[in-house]
């Protein structure tokens, strides 16, 4: 896999989603396992990420095309499940965890800029009205406006076990018992030495496997109140260049270890709901606006 290729996968597991006002957070969303950045395409501005009631947002320019941008800040592999709108970036299927989805390398940063049509090709992302975004457009309207980001990390092998030499069949028959002795002496060091190895316990990670499935499921999204202008959805645009390869990922555990979500909207409908202060400035007046002639005032018309 080349540093601006990553590779993405189908794996077949279980299903997936500060009440600081008009505070901006630095312009991406910051988890533990990962970064996320909106980028403005046709600007290039990367998007600042505003905190309101619990949730981050940002506002998107109406017809233009965006990116979301990824970054893994672990020291391992980790598979990021990407949704626009509740619908799955790669497959186009409605979005759950168990679904197909990028693996990034340690460090690496990687842009994805639209539907994933093919290995060499995307449409591109677009802020455009609700009714036309790609979600509405196959039946799904009801999540539009949100950007999801699953982030597994990779399951590592188990380090190996260490077994004791096999004891010869006429050992117990002919060998002194003080030969004996010192030969179970050896074997009881070898057993030792692979418990301190860390030789896996199936029972326990059964047991971890379980638990992780009873963990409560997230809370309900909240309603954004009525909008002055068109909310704003993701468009299926042109077709562009994007080039990925293919590798094999297993996942740590069938619930993501990092879930990050952001809300857009036009800034109009951000300063609506109260997300973004109003940037209209009322016009201070010049006491002296006109050219300095000196004279007398006229009779007004």
């Amino acid at each position: 896999m080349t540093p601006h290729r990553p590779a993405l996968r189908r794996l077949a597991l279980p299903a997936f989603a500060a009440l600081t006002l008009f505070s901006a957070l630095p312009a991406h969303a910051l988890g533990r396992l990962s970064d996320i950045q909106v980028i403005d395409r046709d600007s290039g501005e990367t998007l600042p990420v505003y905190q309101h009631r619990g949730e981050r947002w940002v506002a998107g320019r109406p017809g233009a095309r965006y990116a979301v941008a990824l970054r893994n800040a672990t020291h391992g592999r980790v598979l990021g499940v990407v949704s626009v709108d509740g619908v799955n970036v790669v497959s186009g299927e409605t979005a759950a965890w168990n679904q197909t989805g990028y693996v990034l390398s340690p460090g690496q940063r990687y842009e994805i800029t639209g539907w994933r049509k093919s290995d060499a090709e995307v449409a591109a992302f677009h802020f455009t009205a609700a009714p036309a975004s790609y979600a509405a457009r196959t039946g799904r309207p009801a999540q539009v406006g949100v950007i999801g980001v699953a982030v597994f990390r990779e399951k590592t092998p188990p380090p190996p076990v260490i077994a004791p030499p096999p004891i010869p069949e006429p050992y117990s028959q002919s060998y002194p018992s003080r030969e004996r002795q010192s030969y179970a002496e050896s074997a009881a060091d070898f057993k030792g030495r692979a418990e301190a190895a860390g030789a896996p316990a199936p029972a326990a990670s059964a047991d971890s496997a379980n638990a992780m499935a009873r963990e409560a499921a997230p809370a309900s999204r909240r309603m954004a109140p009525a909008s002055p202008a068109p909310r704003l959805g993701t468009g299926h645009g042109e077709r562009e260049g994007s080039w990925v390869g293919h590798t094999s990922f297993e996942r740590r555990g069938e619930r993501p270890d990092e879930l990050i979500r952001i809300r857009y909207d036009s800034r109009e409908n951000l300063i609506a709901m109260g997300i973004l202060p109003t940037t209209t400035v009322p016009p201070r007046p010049n006491p002296f606006p006109g050219a300095p002639h000196p004279g007398y005032a006229p009779d007004p018309y």
